[in-house]
């Protein structure tokens, strides 16, 4: 099988106009290293802002992360932060609009979503999610459409979901106001 490495990067070309996506990521408490691995590979295949790992989350160097990030734990610029109440409130200060992805009652559908960037979207524990205190503290709760018997995604999986469609999102206004 013949293999274009550069179609990739052609077919990218049209998001060079975005530059880095206004988004910070924070995982907090997301016990698996290989969701965290794959978490880095997606930030850097949309271009984010940042990375935040908080409370049990594991960070680089690990193996179980380089096996998923493949590297892009390398790229992703990322921090640890030992107290998310306080990074979140700093993030809102400076005008970010703080997304819980999460299946609260009261969470809009991503695809209805109208994000004000930029955004700090807020990941949890893959199975108790975000704990209530940081709930509080977001402006919006984000879920994604389950159509099937499960109630949610694997938290990598939606956040690859969501970082997409955030791009699409970001793209989109730019491209509306050029015109």
């Amino acid at each position: 099988m013949d293999r274009l490495p550069y179609v990739a990067t052609e077919l990218a070309a049209g998001y060079d106009a975005v530059g880095t996506l206004p988004v910070s990521v924070v995982l907090h408490d997301i016990r698996s290293l290989y969701n965290v691995g794959a978490f880095f590979r997606s930030a850097d295949g949309v271009g984010i802002d940042r990375l935040v790992l908080s409370g049990i989350t594991g960070q680089p160097p690990h193996k179980e992360i380089t096996k998923t990030a493949l590297g892009a734990e390398q790229q992703v610029s990322w921090e640890r932060c030992d107290d998310i109440a306080a990074y979140v409130q700093q993030r809102q200060e400076l005008g970010h609009e703080i997304a819980a992805i999460e299946t609260s009652q009261h969470a809009v559908d991503l695809f209805d979503w109208q994000a004000r960037f930029p955004v700090c979207l807020l990941f949890g524990h893959e199975v108790t999610g975000l704990d209530q205190r940081l709930l509080d503290r977001c402006d919006v709760h984000v879920r994604l459409p389950m159509r099937g018997l499960k109630h949610s995604l694997n938290v990598a999986t939606a956040g690859g979901v969501v970082l997409y469609e955030l791009l699409r999102k970001y793209r989109s206004a730019q491209k509306t106001s050029v015109r």
